[in-house]
């Protein structure tokens, strides 16, 4: 996207760890505690200190109850510790499960870039953590398997720096995604990112008949699958169209299609059969550029080595779903990938599955794409009888059944779709939150990008504000949202905007606008009335 080369880099002044309270408490088993660290090169000595620090942070911030400190958030032992400002640093917190934290340490730069919120940091730690989970279960079932860490270390190790360089193939319009890896430097969100909201989805506005042939397209979905359950994500480009799935799982899969699976992110068929070929020596050859260079020593805490089924007898074979150009689209329209190795007895590439957290069971995932038109399809493994075999039935059914309705809805969606700057509105740059529904809208990155750095950093300290104020209401009255409304006139004479009400957030910049503010107010009312049925307007 159009902004990713102008995030902020970070280098040695970077690092995040994810660490278990429960572990290591005993003299001389301290390095028992630290399950992932980047840079992984540092010392032991260096990682277990970064480590001790956010440790006694987390400890000291639960003895306080309601108490405001100047540099850090409101702390209580209710609550987990979320951000504390010194004066060099800024210590980002996620307590991912119960006694895990995951903690980011962002060294403070006088670089006019180098302006981040601290909500879209922590953001990015909940992301990662979301999807680890959705594939490889929760790290404390890991550490419950194998207490030595031997099993989780490798898992979270590969994950989260296949992460950090996973977003190198985006749509143009993905306002979702940021890159974080260039070469061995760290690209965190930056003020440049303002008007994007990560863990959301964004919803392509579809009229009546064609959200008639959708759901008539679910329909046959399901019977497809006979008796057996099917949840499903329709997704058109980049954007959600229809899903029959919880909240939280709908937002970890389209996350997931829009970094792999969406028609942008697939290689060529002839490039991925040629890379097929060629086995995992490619595999292996990427994952040594991708995992920073780490020493021996690390390399062996950690089990970045063992990636492959047959590394050692105790070797685990790490299934690693972000890699790069691992999908493509077979000649039956199913997408298929060799990540998950192949299938136990036969030369098949085994179907990839996840964790449904809304029915706590492991589900096959099957991805079938028409054009711009992507259906994520999961079976529950328990479901289907003959496992692979079984499977492929029902696929069979699919393709016989209702590719004729998958093709239709393509194209009717393919008519109304109004391009790239389909969301842009003449002389707004917005961005829209529903928090209810976990949905947003936004500028095309397109449009943002004519917006002026003085514009972009205004925006940028009044979400801030907003968010510390969000962070107050929690404490204050945690049942109930107050209505907010900011108007900033910045240093270039724009006007910077925050609205939010009922669970709802509307930010906006009106560059070369009317020096009143009742211009400024009236410019509001308009888009909501227009855009946001009223819900933002002031009668």
């Amino acid at each position: 996207m159009g902004l990713s080369s102008a995030n902020t880099v970070v280098n040695e002044g970077f690092q995040l760890c994810v660490f278990d309270l429960r572990r290591g408490q005993q003299e001389g088993q301290e390095l028992d505690k630290i399950l992932f660290f980047h840079p992984a090169d540092l010392p032991f000595s260096t990682q277990l200190s970064v480590i001790g620090l956010s440790e006694g942070l987390i400890t000291f911030t639960s003895l306080f109850k309601g108490i405001v400190f100047v540099s850090c958030r409101i702390f209580s032992p209710e609550a987990a510790c979320e951000v504390i400002e010194a004066e060099r640093h800024s210590h980002v917190f996620h307590q991912a499960e119960q006694d895990i934290w995951m903690v980011m340490v962002v060294e403070k730069s006088k670089e006019s870039d180098a302006i981040w919120r601290i909500d879209a940091l922590r953001k990015v730690l909940k992301e990662v953590h979301s999807l680890f989970v959705m594939f490889h279960g929760s790290i404390r079932s890991l550490l419950d398997k194998e207490p030595s860490g031997g099993l989780v270390r490798p898992h979270l190790y590969n994950f989260i720096m296949d992460y950090l360089s996973a977003f190198q193939k985006r749509s143009p319009w993905d306002i979702c995604c940021c890159d974080f890896l260039v070469g061995k430097k760290i690209k965190l969100p930056s003020f440049r990112d303002c008007l994007k909201e990560r863990g959301t989805v964004q919803m392509l506005t579809v009229g009546r008949e064609a959200a008639l042939e959708v759901q008539s397209l679910v329909r046959v979905l399901e019977s497809c699958a006979g008796n057996t359950p099917c949840y499903s994500l329709v997704l058109f480009q980049d954007l959600l169209v229809s899903t029959t799935l919880s909240p939280d799982d709908t937002i970890n899969l389209f996350t997931y299609a829009v970094l792999r699976l969406a028609p942008h992110a697939l290689l060529s068929r002839a490039s991925s059969w040629s890379y097929l070929r060629k086995g995992n020596s490619a595999s292996q050859i990427n994952a040594a550029s991708v995992l920073a260079s780490s020493g021996p020593v690390s390399e062996q805490f950690y089990g970045s080595r063992d990636t492959s089924p047959h590394g050692g007898e105790h070797s685990h074979h790490v299934v690693r779903p972000l890699q790069l150009n691992k999908w493509y689209k077979g000649t039956d329209g199913f997408l298929v990938t060799d990540i998950w190795g192949p299938e136990v007895g036969i030369m098949v590439s085994a179907t990839p599955t996840v964790w449904l957290q809304q029915t706590d069971e492991r589900m096959y995932l099957c991805v079938y794409q028409h054009k711009s038109l992507t259906l994520i399809l999961l079976f529950p493994i328990s479901s289907i009888l003959n496992g692979e075999q079984g499977l492929s039935v029902v696929k069979q059914q699919i393709v016989e059944n209702a590719s004729l309705k998958m093709l239709k809805v393509e194209e009717k969606l393919s008519k109304g779709w109004g391009g790239e700057n389909a969301y842009h509105v003449g002389g707004y740059r917005y961005l829209l939150v529903d928090g209810d529904r976990n949905v947003s809208r936004a500028s095309p990155p397109g449009k943002v990008t004519t917006l002026t750095k003085e514009s972009l950093i205004s925006l940028s300290n009044l979400r801030e504000e907003v968010d510390w104020e969000k962070s107050r209401e929690i404490w204050d009255d945690p049942g109930h949202d107050k209505d907010l409304e900011i108007c900033i006139r910045a240093k270039n004479n724009a006007w910077v905007i925050a609205r939010t009400t009922r669970g709802k957030e509307l930010y906006m910049v009106l560059e070369k606008a009317n020096e009143t503010l009742l211009f400024a107010s009236d410019a509001v009312e308009k888009f909501s009335n227009r855009y946001c049925s009223g819900a933002f307007s002031l009668d």
